[in-house]
């Protein structure tokens, strides 16, 4: 028997400076913090579309040396974007905090890639509409992303679920 997990809830990072972390997600995802433990030194921050109690949790654990990428652990969080404007608006908010660090088409879906002042990778992506996966649907290969062109042909399409913002 397998566990009849949904989707990944939320995500817990160990950061250096909990207070500069907390800055770095608000001015990249316009999130807010909606719980604090001081005991632990945490903050749990949630995205202003999200159902989620919260999606990110960070735990300050003071300045220590990052492991190198591509040892064992996380390689990197992705976070979804409805439209491939919000995509392309993610690259230049990321650009603009000195965050952004590439681009790739997957096929079915389509991604830009930044780093956090810790340097904890993460990934803004965009999915096709399912019923165009074509080939990619068992496919995910690693390609160039004309971000201007895909922008062009997806203008205006919606494929994240509803969403929800939780009341405040």
């Amino acid at each position: 028997m397998t566990v009849n997990a949904v989707r990944l809830n939320h995500a817990v990072l160990f950061v250096a400076d909990l207070e500069r972390s907390i800055a770095f997600y608000q001015q990249a995802f316009d999130m807010s913090v909606m719980a604090r433990e001081p005991r632990a030194n945490a903050a749990f921050l949630r995205l202003p579309r999200s159902g989620n109690h919260h999606d990110l949790g960070l735990f300050g654990v003071g300045a220590q040396t990052p492991r190198p990428r591509g040892s064992l652990g996380l390689y990197h969080l992705a976070w979804q974007v409805d439209t491939i404007e919000e995509l392309e608006q993610a690259q230049l908010t990321l650009a603009n905090l000195d965050a952004y660090t590439g681009k790739s088409s997957h096929g079915a879906t389509k991604s830009i890639y930044g780093r956090d002042p810790d340097g904890n990778e993460f990934e803004v992506m965009w999915m096709l509409p399912q019923a165009n996966w074509g080939d990619f649907a068992n496919a995910a290969p690693i390609e160039h992303l004309d971000l201007p062109d895909e922008v062009r042909r997806w203008a205006g399409v919606r494929t994240a679920a509803e969403l929800v913002p939780v009341e405040a």
